[in-house]
């Protein structure tokens, strides 16, 4: 329905005065362009997050990036497009007094993510890689803001999230082709390989190697060659190999 622009971001929280976007949002938004001017802009039939001097598209996604695939499907036919992946690479969970909103407490979250994460995305982003199309991974670390339950809540979730807020970028992969994706992983491996081999080279779970050895077979970057076992065992296609050895 193209009568009215589209929020499909998935960036929104439930806040005491109604839905509002998080700050990290906001933040990273900013990052990217500044002019406020070119921020929440509409754009066949869109709502796009910013436009920057250069006409290129930017989507800041928090949420799932499926969430955005079929609109970025749409967008990339006619348009340059940024899309922002923020992952955390430490948070801290800062609990507030619901009264005043002030701190209360605070721990970090024993939970980190690294480049490896965002297959978790990828699997269910097809529309990567695309000639228009930049994928900016973000290593983040971040604050979260939690309330306590309430008596309605408390059946339902130990906590709510208040706002979650970018407190640096620890390191930000710029992304085009799969095989920007297989350097950032930092891994050399030659010849055929499993997923315990990928993963045990990336220092990733092997649950998470799958999802990449998928992916990389969808972007046609590997190809399997073979069985180890009851291991599939994969490696880098014959052109992207000769490209490797050409470099």
């Amino acid at each position: 329905m193209r009568g009215c622009a589209k929020d499909v971001s998935g960036l929104f929280l439930q806040g005491g005065s109604g839905i509002v976007a998080t700050s990290l949002h906001q933040q990273l938004k900013q990052q990217y362009v500044a002019d406020e001017g070119r921020h929440e802009q509409t754009l066949a039939g869109y709502r796009i997050d910013a436009i920057d001097a250069r006409g290129r598209l930017i989507e800041v996604q928090c949420a799932s990036l499926s969430a955005i695939r079929d609109k970025i499907r749409v967008l990339v036919d006619e348009h340059d497009v940024i899309v922002v992946k923020p992952l955390v690479s430490r948070r801290q969970l800062v609990t507030l007094n619901p009264v005043d909103l002030s701190p209360v407490r605070s721990r970090y979250s024993p939970l980190r993510q690294t480049v490896a994460h965002v297959f978790q995305e990828l699997v269910h982003f097809s529309v990567f890689p695309h000639p228009r199309l930049q994928l900016d991974v973000v290593l983040t670390e971040q604050q979260e803001l939690r309330l306590p339950p309430t008596e309605r809540t408390s059946w339902r979730r130990k906590y709510s999230v208040h706002d979650r807020v970018l407190v640096s970028v620890v390191r930000r992969i710029r992304l085009k082709t799969a095989a920007d994706l297989w350097r950032a992983l930092e891994v050399d491996l030659s010849g055929a390989f499993t997923t315990a081999e990928l993963a045990a080279a990336c220092g990733m779970p092997r649950w998470l190697a799958q999802k990449a050895a998928w992916c990389f077979r969808r972007m046609g970057h590997v190809e399997v060659c073979g069985k180890r076992g009851n291991s599939i065992e994969y490696r880098l296609k014959r052109s992207v190999r000769g490209r490797r050895r050409a470099g």
